[in-house]
Parts: structure tokens; sequence; C-alpha cells
């Protein structure tokens, strides 16, 4: 493993605690929920964050995309702790302390930016059955503020003390001048700068940011449906995976020292990266349909094993392969969590 590990791997987005707990239909209904979903909440879900904390069967796990993957990445290294370093904006109340005890017991080295106007961002997610219905309240996550906290020498020490950087495109709506920041650092030092596409909403409505801070990303991750909008609103005009990676890899780059690449994942069809100036498919795991419990974290996994390999400077195959296997593990259980320790060779 590559000298001093700690800290090597930088990450920053929305951090949310997610609270699942099984609710009936007439807890759906009576919120006006679909089973299957992924809303912001309004005024109207208010009160269902009171009424889900007091089922019997409620667990809290630390969520948020980035922060997702940053502790998947930590997991699959496992030692030594705290290889991953977190930036994000939480508020001052019982949520930020298990938000905090959560990345603690996971080994991520967490400097939050804490704040006492808004409450700390959760999501709630409403499971019935195989279902999950997902109401994000974003909060304190939304108030992230560079000048207070990744300006301050401190915490830019950290940014300075990483080698590999990753930030999902969610994080666009909140600060994207943070974002440039880092990405700018990456790109004059030659260190590798991730990013994602996170949802088709940040390629349409987010654009001019998304667009500002590609010439510095080294690496694009993103889904079949996100890379299919990007497409579109880039005005690419076509709807080929591979060419669209093509595309992507071509934009314009700052650092010339490093060539682009591109990955795509697309469920449980083959993943497609640019490998040198060639687009590649790799296969994923075979998985039983019966085995599949909750989806909703695959992505974010996908990208913390490829991370967990890339800090250790393993090739793309590898990266990949690591990825593959950690969104394996990670939809076969509820949430994004993981067992004890991984299984990967």
């Amino acid at each position: 493993m590559p000298e001093c590990m700690i800290n090597a791997l930088f990450g920053m987005g929305n951090p949310l605690l997610d609270i699942s707990a099984v609710v009936d239909k007439d807890f759906l209904d009576k919120y006006g929920l679909k089973p299957n979903d992924q809303i912001l909440a309004e005024e109207k879900h208010k009160a269902l964050f009171d009424e889900i904390v007091k089922k019997s069967k409620v667990e809290y796990h630390a969520g948020g995309s980035t922060q997702n993957s940053v502790k998947i990445a930590q997991w699959m290294i496992q030692e030594p702790h705290k290889v991953a370093t977190f930036f994000g904006c939480i508020g001052t109340d019982h949520f930020s302390e298990i938000l905090k005890q959560k990345a603690a017991e996971a080994h991520v080295d967490a400097h939050y930016y804490e704040q006492s106007q808004e409450p700390t961002g959760t999501c709630a997610a409403c499971i019935t059955g195989d279902n999950r219905s997902l109401v994000a309240n974003l909060a304190a996550a939304n108030c992230y503020n560079k000048e207070k906290h990744l300006d301050v020498d401190s915490n830019w020490s950290l940014v300075e003390k990483a080698r590999v950087y990753y930030i999902a495109g969610f994080f666009l709506t909140v600060s994207p001048e943070s974002i440039l920041k880092v990405a700018k650092h990456a790109s004059d030092n030659n260190k590798i700068f991730g990013l994602n596409l996170s949802a088709p909403f940040i390629s349409q409505f987010f654009k001019e940011p998304l667009m500002k801070v590609m010439p510095y990303v080294d690496i694009v991750f993103g889904n079949e449906t996100e890379a299919a909008t990007f497409a579109k609103e880039q005005g690419f005009e076509t709807e080929d995976i591979a060419e669209i990676a093509r595309r992507v890899q071509s934009l314009p780059k700052v650092n010339k020292n490093r060539q682009r690449i591109v990955v795509f994942t697309q469920g449980r069809e083959d993943t497609v990266a640019t490998v040198g100036d060639k687009v590649k498919i790799f296969p994923v795991l075979d998985i039983d349909q019966n085995d599949i419990v909750d989806t909703n974290g695959a992505g974010d996994a996908f990208v913390g094993g490829f991370l967990s390999e890339l800090v250790q400077e393993k090739p793309l195959e590898e990266c990949i392969r690591a990825g593959h296997y950690a969104a394996n593990v990670i939809i076969r259980r509820v949430g994004c969590t993981f067992p004890e320790k991984p299984d990967f060779h």
C-alpha cells in the first residue's frame, strides 16, 4: 500500500442522516408518498420526520451520496483508519451527534461545518415490503460556507494532504465555488479529481456550474440515465452510451498530463468506461433477483469501491472490479450499509 494513506482521499458533499423505518400503506397515504420514490421534502412532510422516529424499529444511518462513497472506500480499505476525509455542513442538534458518531464508527475523518440556523439534513426512508420511499430534507447541508470552512487553514491543509478527490454533482446546488477551489487545486498539482453527474436534474438545471468545473475533472461517474440527459443537454445528438463516454472524455481539459476517464454504470447491464482512446465494456457480477433488497446505495457503493483501489494506485480495471464488488454487497442490504469486513481479493 502506498505511503501515507491517512487523509489521501477527500470528499465533500451533503451529509444527511438517513432515518429508515418500516411503515404501512396508511403512513404513505397520509403524506402522499409513492411506495418507491425519491423526493425533496415539502411543508406537508414536516410532521413525517417527527412521526417516523417514534416507530418501533427505526434505524439511523449516516447518508448523503458523497459521504456514502467515502465511507465505503474506507470500509474496503479497512486499515489504516482515516484514509478518507469528509467535509459538509450539519446543525447543532441530536441528529448531528448521530452523524458524527456514525462517521467515527466508519473511521472516516469527518470535519463538519456546524451552524445553528438550520437543523441537520435528513432523509426519511419509508419502507414497505421491498419498496422504499425517500424524502430528503437538505436543511443544514445547504448551508455549507466556503469562507467559514473550506478556506480555514486547518481545513484546507487536509485538502492539500489528499491525492484523490471526489464530489457528487448534488453539491453543485450548494457550493459550486467550493468545488471549483478543490478541483483547481487537484488540477494544478496533477492530482485526481472525480465528479459524479448524480441525477438528471444536475445536467439540466445546474449546467453552468457543472460545465465550469468539467475542465478540471479527471474522472466522470454517472449512470445510463444521467449520461443520456447530459448528452441531450450538451447537444451530443447520440444516445449510444459508448459514444457519449467518448464525447465526455474529449471535452476541454486543463491538466493535459491526465487523460479524462469516463465511467458509466447501467444497473445490471455492463459498465462502460474509457480506457485510453478506447471504450471498454466491464460486465457486472451476477446476482439473483431475489437477493436484491435495496438498489438505493448501489451507485454510491460502486464509486466507493472504485475510489478504494484508485487511492492505492491500482489500474482502472481493478478499480472497476472493486466498484462492482461493493455495489453487489450493498444491494443485498437495506440502506447504504455493509458487513463488518469486505471479502474482496
